[in-house]
């Protein structure tokens, strides 16, 4: 029988699958938290410590990786040497990498991370990636047509091997985000598409912290995406440097993200040294989910 993620220790992550991951995201209701570290800007903001050690200490139940470079083309400073194997053994957590989708025709500056090519996907794969994040980090120009695109090609390299997320979330300069009523396309529909091309968990903006972003338009796709394919999960990203605030601030976000209905709630990697503030992650766990499971999360790491 699968657990909830938020029961889970370093036994249960070491034998469990995508699709049990998944069931134990939906059986935590609403109360997995995940943190981002951008792996490029340097070794971390503790000396002798990766960032996603700190992240995991203060409660995060899942690492997602930004800027990773899977062919070690920029040697991924944030890793201090590690493989993401060997990254995952010491934090004992599901571990994920995100890939920009640039479209046809664009390059991906190497500084705003990896694209979405089958050749990177195959290598995050190989080296024990549990799930990959399909967007498009600020300045990329990224767009829901080939978020879309990534979303099937991914799909069919990736299948049940690891869990896949879509979404649009930041980099609303050329294209709005999506949840926005601004948006050219319909959220509803974009959704849709998603989760037809395969995406397991559809990323949106967490109200508070994207600008023109409120609870009612995000939890409304939120629906959407629990109502479509029984199943499938949603997730509300803190971002847009938001998450370097002060505590006060990601608490009163946090309750927003929560009244959405989503599955997951990520914070970002805006702060020093491709970190957020190690105790805005432990505040966002604590107004999620309460000090019973934060401390859990954070004591309970090697059994």
């Amino acid at each position: 029988m699968v657990k909830r993620l938020i029961d889970c220790t370093k036994s249960d992550f070491e034998k469990m699958k995508a699709p049990e991951l998944k069931i134990a995201i939906y059986k935590s209701e609403g109360r997995v938290i995940m943190a981002q570290h951008l792996v490029m800007v340097g070794e971390g903001i503790i000396k002798g410590v990766t960032n996603a050690e700190i992240e995991a200490a203060f409660g995060a139940d899942m690492i997602l990786l930004n800027t990773y470079h899977p062919n070690g083309e920029n040697g991924n400073p944030g890793l201090q040497g590690m493989t993401l194997m060997e990254l995952k053994k010491l934090i004992n957590r599901p571990i994920g990498v995100y890939l920009g989708c640039t479209g046809k025709g664009k390059e991906l500056p190497k500084s705003l991370g990896p694209a979405a090519t089958p050749e990177n996907i195959k290598l995050c794969l190989e080296q024990g990636a549990d799930f990959i994040v399909l967007g498009g980090n600020p300045g990329s120009g990224t767009s829901i047509d080939a978020i879309i695109e990534a979303t099937k090609m991914a799909k069919e390299i990736i299948r049940d091997k690891a869990l896949l997320f879509a979404g649009k979330w930041e980099d609303g300069v050329e294209e709005k985000v999506l949840g926005d009523p601004l948006a050219k396309r319909p959220a509803k529909e974009v959704i849709k598409e998603l989760i037809d091309a395969g995406a397991d968990v559809i990323n949106f903006p967490a109200p508070g912290s994207r600008h023109g972003i409120s609870v009612n338009m995000i939890r409304e796709c939120v629906e959407f995406v629990h109502s479509y394919k029984p199943g499938t999960l949603a997730m509300t990203f803190l971002d847009s440097s938001v998450e370097s605030a002060d505590v006060d601030t990601i608490r009163h976000i946090a309750l927003k993200m929560k009244e959405t209905g989503a599955d997951i709630h990520a914070i970002g990697d805006g702060g020093y040294a491709g970190c957020t503030l190690p105790e805005n992650i432990y505040q966002l766990s604590l107004t999620i989910r309460g000090r019973r499971f934060t401390i859990k999360r954070m004591a309970a790491n090697n059994r």
